[in-house]
């Protein structure tokens, strides 16, 4: 089935805990996961936090790459939501290898195949 997007989100575990924490490492090798997909970039913004951690969006034309880093961790949070027809797994498992995860879990949505049922939980009248 047609889909406009992909959105790929992936957990890294065991990573290289002085890349997770140099804020210009990881945004250099987000544009650069960008680029490699085909994506045309732009807009950057990315957030370096005392003691630790950086968080970051690259903006493309086709939607955009975020980052959470957990250097105390080992661990970063990113996901890849591309549109059309470039792959965001190239973008994945580029940062996955430049960062030296050891173990990845990965999902991937198909975005915008159509209406979605909602499922209501815990419900309550007032």
């Amino acid at each position: 089935m047609e889909t406009i997007g992909r959105h790929v989100i992936s957990e890294l575990w065991g990573c290289d805990i002085e890349k997770l924490n140099d804020i210009d490492f990881i945004e250099k090798t987000f544009v650069q996961a960008a680029l490699k997909t085909g994506a045309e970039v732009r807009e950057v913004a990315f957030h370096k936090f005392a003691p630790q951690g950086v968080s970051g969006v690259v903006i493309i034309s086709e939607s955009h790459l975020t980052i959470h880093s957990f250097p105390e961790h080992g661990y970063a949070s990113i996901d890849v939501y591309t549109c059309g027809d470039l792959n965001p797994n190239v973008a994945v498992d580029y940062i996955a290898e430049t960062l030296n995860a050891q173990t990845r879990e990965t999902v991937e949505i198909p975005r915008g195949k159509g209406p979605i049922e909602l499922k209501r939980v815990n419900e309550k009248a007032f």
